[in-house]
Formats: C-alpha cells, sequence, structure tokens
C-alpha cells in the first residue's frame, strides 16, 4: 500500500516520472489495480508521452474505471498514434455518456470529424525531402532558430533531471551549420553561461531579426503546479557577451507564457499563454514594442487562428506569413504545422500536410535563408529520442511555392481552397436547442421552464423558449464567435444562468461538402429544486495557507454565487466556510468564520444585500472525512457551501 501512496504524492506534486515507477510496484502488488492503471496512464499523458499511456487506459476502462472523461483522453491517445478508427469509436463511446464533461463532449464530436478527413490530409503532400540531422540524440531536441551561421535551439542536457519526465532538465545550445545548412557541424555547446539555470528548464529561444535582443522560456522546475511557473525572459548582446535574463513585464503569474517568436521587422512579439480569457487551452498572443523597450498589453490573436485545443510554436516568414501548431484545427495527432494567410480581412489556415505532420508532434518551423528549406521539431516515429529537429528542403527551381503553395490559393476557382465549392462560399448556420432535467440520477425532463437567451456582453434579450413535455425546446439561430448566457427559470426550482460560447466549435470549410450547411448545437441544463436546508458545496474556492481574503480565483467562482443571488431575488442564504483539522479546533473555527464572513463582505460589494446572508464557520466540525490523510481528502474537508435559509 506504501508504493501507492508514494505514486499519489508524487502524481500531485507533478513528479509524474517518479509517481509511474511507484504506481508500477503497485501494480505489481495488485494494490488497487484500477486506479492504478488510471494513475499511470495520467503520468504519462500529463508528461506527453501519450502513446505509453495507451494500455494503461485500456486496462482500468475495460476494468469500469469510474472516471467519464478518462475515455476522452484515451481516445485522444489513440489519435497520437494513429489508431484512427480506434480513437473514434471511443470518442464516439464518450460523446453519448451522460456524465462526460459537457465541453469536452462538443470536442469529442469535433475529433470524430476530424477523424473522418485524416485520409483527405493525408493526400496533402508537399515537394519536400526530409532529413535527420546529427545534433539528435535519445535526448529532445526542439525548437530551433538560427543566428548567423548557427542552429541555437532546446536541449535536454542539463546535469539535474526533471522529475515531470525523467528527462535531463532543459537547456539553449547552439551547434554550427554546414554551408549548405543541410546538416550541422560539431558537438552542440552552451549558447552562454549568462543563461543557464541549473534549477530550471530553459527553451524555445526566438531572436530579434538583428540578433541582438533573445527571448526565450524558462520554468518547469519540477515544484508543484510547476507548469505555471513558466514566464518568458529577456537577454541582450551586449559587446558580443548576453546579459543575465530579465523576466518580461507580459507574463501572466498564474499561467503558462512560451514559444516566442519575432515579426520581421522586430517590433511585435509573438508568444503563446493559457491564460484566463483565451479561446480554449494555449492561445497565441502578440505585443509590440516601442524603442525604449516597453511591452504593450498582449492581444490575442482571436478566433480564427486560436481554438479550444493548444495553438503554439509562432513563426513568422519573409513576406509575413504566420506559421504554427495547433491540436484544435483539422490535423493528423497532436501538434500540427498550419500557416495563416490574411486576404482581404479574411485568414485562411492551412494543414501544411505530409511530410510536416504526422500522428505526433510537430511543431517549431522556422526557414532559413529562403522559404524553400528550414528546420523544424517532431517527436515522430523514427526518430532518435523524444524530440527530434529534421531539416527539410524542396527541390532547387522552385521558390516559396513549395511551402506556400502559391498557385493563388485564395481564388475560389481553386479547388484546393477549402473555403468555396463549385467557385461559391461555402456557408453554415449556427443553431442552438437543448433540454431541461432535475439534476440528480434520474434526469427528469421538466416541462414549463422559460429559457430566455442572452449575449453575452448585454442585458438585452433576444429570444425566449419554453421548454415541452419532454423537457425540450426549441432552436434559435446564433452567431460565429459569439458568446451567450441561457437564463432558464422554472417555479420550484433555482434559478439558473448557462454560458452558451460558440468559441472553438465553428466548422471548418474543409469538412463542408455543400455549399449551405445548417448545424445545431444542444445543451442540457440541470436544475435543482428550490428546498429549504439544501446545501451546495461552492467549488474550487481556495484561500492561501492560514489567511482569508479573497483570492482573485476564489473570485470568479463568488461571482457565479452573486449571479445566483441576483437571479433568485427572494433567496436567503447561510454561507459557510470549513477547515481541514490539521490545527487547533479554536483555531480553525476563528480561521473558518473570518473566511465565511470575508466571502459574504465579497458579495455584498458585489451589490448583494447583506440580510440576504449569514456568515457561518464551522472550523473542522463537519468534516466529509473524518480521518483524511491525503492532500486531496484534506482538500474535500477545506470547503466552502451555501445553505438555502429561506425564499
Amino acid at each position: 500500500m506504501q508504493a501507492y501512496k508514494d505514486g499519489q504524492k508524487k502524481f500531485e506534486n507533478g513528479e509524474y516520472d517518479l509517481a509511474i515507477k511507484a504506481f508500477e510496484k503497485a501494480a505489481a502488488a495488485n494494490i488497487e489495480p484500477v486506479q492504478t492503471d488510471y494513475l499511470i496512464a495520467e503520468s504519462y499523458r500529463l508528461s506527453n508521452r501519450f502513446k505509453e499511456a495507451i494500455p494503461f487506459y485500456k486496462k482500468a476502462i475495460d476494468a469500469g474505471l469510474n472516471k467519464p472523461d478518462a475515455k476522452f483522453q484515451y481516445a485522444y491517445a489513440l489519435k497520437t498514434a494513429g489508431q484512427y478508427e480506434e480513437a473514434s469509436a471511443q470518442y464516439a463511446s464518450y460523446a453519448k455518456d451522460t456524465a462526460a464533461s459537457q465541453n469536452l463532449q462538443q470536442r469529442a464530436l469535433r475529433e470524430i470529424e476530424i477523424l473522418r478527413i485524416a485520409d483527405r490530409l493525408r493526400t496533402t503532400k508537399m515537394d519536400v525531402e526530409l532529413k535527420d540531422i546529427p545534433l539528435n540524440t535519445s535526448s529532445s531536441e526542439f525548437g530551433p532558430t538560427i543566428l548567423g551561421s548557427e542552429l541555437v535551439f532546446s536541449f535536454s542536457k542539463k546535469d539535474k533531471v526533471y522529475k515531470n519526465n525523467g528527462q535531463p532538465m532543459l537547456g539553449l545550445y547552439k551547434v554550427a551549420l554546414s554551408e549548405d545548412a543541410g546538416t550541422t557541424q560539431g558537438t552542440p555547446t552552451l549558447l552562454s553561461n549568462e543563461i543557464f539555470d541549473a534549477d530550471a528548464n530553459e527553451a524555445s529561444p526566438a531572436f530579434s531579426p538583428d540578433g541582438k535582443t533573445l527571448v526565450f522560456a524558462r520554468g518547469n522546475t519540477g515544484k508543484k503546479n510547476g507548469t505555471l511557473d513558466v514566464d518568458l525572459y529577456l537577454s541582450r548582446n551586449v559587446n558580443g557577451q548576453w546579459t543575465a535574463p530579465a523576466i518580461l513585464p507580459i507574463n501572466d503569474s498564474l499561467a503558462w507564457d512560451g514559444s516566442p517568436a519575432f515579426s520581421r521587422d522586430g517590433k511585435t512579439l509573438y508568444f503563446a499563454s493559457n491564460r484566463a480569457g483565451g479561446a480554449g487551452g494555449i492561445d497565441l498572443y502578440r505585443t509590440n514594442m516601442d524603442a525604449s523597450g516597453r511591452f504593450s498589453k498582449p492581444v490575442n490573436m482571436g478566433k480564427d487562428i486560436n481554438t479550444a485545443g493548444d495553438d503554439m510554436f509562432p513563426y513568422v516568414a519573409e513576406g509575413g506569413k504566420l506559421y504554427f501548431a495547433s491540436d484544435g484545427h483539422p490535423g493528423l495527432g497532436k501538434l500540427d504545422l498550419f500557416s495563416a494567410t490574411r486576404t482581404q480581412g479574411v485568414i485562411s489556415i492551412e494543414n501544411l500536410g505530409l511530410p510536416f505532420n504526422s500522428p505526433q508532434d510537430d511543431f517549431g518551423l522556422v526557414f532559413y535563408q529562403d522559404l524553400n528549406k528550414g528546420f523544424f521539431s517532431s517527436n515522430r516515429e523514427g526518430g532518435k529520442g523524444d524530440d527530434d529537429i529534421y531539416y527539410f528542403a524542396g527541390p532547387e527551381e522552385e521558390d516559396s511555392t513549395t511551402i506556400a503553395k502559391n498557385n493563388d490559393p485564395n481564388s475560389p476557382l481553386n479547388p484546393n481552397n477549402p473555403n468555396y465549392i463549385n467557385g461559391k462560399p461555402k456557408v453554415v448556420r449556427y443553431f442552438l436547442a437543448g433540454n431541461v432535467v432535475e439534476n440528480g440520477s434520474t434526469s427528469t425532463p421538466i416541462d414549463s421552464a422559460v429559457i430566455r437567451i442572452y449575449p453575452d456582453t448585454a442585458d438585452t434579450q433576444i429570444a425566449e423558449l419554453p421548454s415541452r413535455r419532454d423537457g425540450k425546446f426549441g432552436t434559435q439561430p446564433i452567431e460565429e464567435g459569439k458568446s451567450y448566457s441561457l437564463l432558464v427559470q422554472r417555479k420550484g426550482y433555482i434559478s439558473k444562468r448557462e454560458p452558451f460560447s460558440m468559441d472553438g466549435r465553428s466548422i471548418p470549410p474543409i469538412f463542408l461538402t455543400k455549399e449551405l450547411t445548417d448545424t445545431t448545437f444542444n445543451v442540457t441544463i440541470k436544475l435543482d429544486k428550490l428546498e429549504l436546508n439544501k446545501t451546495f458545496v461552492l467549488e474550487n474556492i481556495y484561500y492561501d495557507l492560514n489567511k482569508y481574503n479573497i483570492r482573485p480565483d476564489a473570485a470568479i467562482e463568488l461571482d457565479k454565487l452573486v449571479q445566483i443571488l441576483k437571479d433568485n431575488p427572494t433567496m436567503k442564504i447561510e454561507l459557510s466556510s470549513h477547515t481541514d483539522a490539521r490545527a487547533t479546533d479554536a483555531y480553525n473555527m476563528t480561521l473558518s468564520q473570518n473566511r465565511a464572513e470575508s466571502a459574504v463582505t465579497y458579495l455584498n460589494s458585489k451589490g448583494i444585500d447583506a440580510d440576504r446572508m449569514v456568515a457561518r464557520g464551522y472550523g473542522e466540525r463537519e468534516l466529509i472525512i473524518p480521518n483524511a490523510k491525503t492532500e486531496e481528502e484534506h482538500q474535500r474537508n477545506r470547503r466552502t457551501e451555501f445553505t438555502i435559509l429561506s425564499y
């Protein structure tokens, strides 16, 4: 049992490689076999080793694992291994699961559509040859960029081992390019002693056009929540020496910020971030720099480029064309390489096809000398180790047409233009429909509910729909790229406001086979019965250790309660705070009372009358898990709740 507990602790700390070793010992002793297989699979997934995760997901799911989202991750892992038929079946099974996450269900349905055209994407083949280069090893090499006659890249080579994946930590290294750039010469050496932190990963170098400014990512120290400590740093070359790196002000302290790239004039910096307010996982952003080196507020690159998945590793080629990697646009597996072209205000996204893309990660493209040759990164089958760097080159007599395919790709008459069919633009009409059910194990349909639909940014109602006897409500036209709010009300139930966003839901033109396509999105809204003394747990209300001030992430959750109270204006509640049992009873009572009062004060500041709320701290007197041992069990005891006192 100790091996399983050790594995849990390592898993919670983000030390996935060590967690796998501990869980393997637990598996050998047949300890918690289903959960152990699942956690091994998750450890492989979270350390970007999806193929290794496949057999463990399968064993856990076949044995009756009660975690619906595991099936989604299993399907995703199958896709990264090129097992498209099996992946599609798992996505379809997940999409039918009533316990599945609604957002992931929508992604699963989208993935099924993408897999249907995987064979079509395989037919997109560039006249380009790939070459493995000598610097690749069994470790990870990726993120190549050019500085003069040298290739600078990320190399897993430091002495310290990264506990997330068991590899040496990353640093920035350089190696000489041969005259024709088709290979490298000599042994890679450290870029600079000034740019070397033995205890952190350093990766994704980007140089300004004059080669005097370097921006790179540093972080992933291996600490708990270490994936959030990645930030962008800047160093300048002064008299041939790189200065000590300085952290950039554009970083978000609660987010991952990485994969930078400069524009061709050096005045704009592109980067990737999973900060709040984006379209999905990791999004692309841009920021402008003035002559004094100050940065403007980062701007999201928009929903034409960013998806519900990860969009990262931008690169701007000569002529201003943007290349990037994404697992959200239709592709062959995980990250695929894409180009983005703007014509008359319309952005067209194109998958680069074979041989650039594979079922695994393909990313970090950079051109060398012209648009006919360059380098990119991939962890595809047949490489030396994890991520490797590949050189590509097209026929010498061709120019940029090799990659850009400038056969007037934007012409409506071009049969390869996915935006048109028979010379006419493809059009999609989107609709919203759904059903209202009672929150509970039976999901009983609720009739006579009123569904009011509002634009996300305004209070002007655009539709009012009733639910029928079967709980369903009719269709309402909605617009691409817009977000909405659905206010659902029914006597005897707590009114609920449900958000719906079109982010990541637009159908890429490549899926469309006719001029006009209608598609309807269905949402399920669960209402709770309005009952005295009914208690609800507010999820994700966290406080710093021994403190009771409202953190920004807690404020986001409390704002949801603000909306509930505004939508149910006659309801009065008790807002209670609970601690775990790891301090004295008296201390915990005082701390929990202060936390409850702090939450009530926050709600009052948002317009909720104080006489509608009672603050009460229970300390450790109402533990959900009386003999909690793991951090996860202690966290369940540390909770904030509200109870209906009257309505």
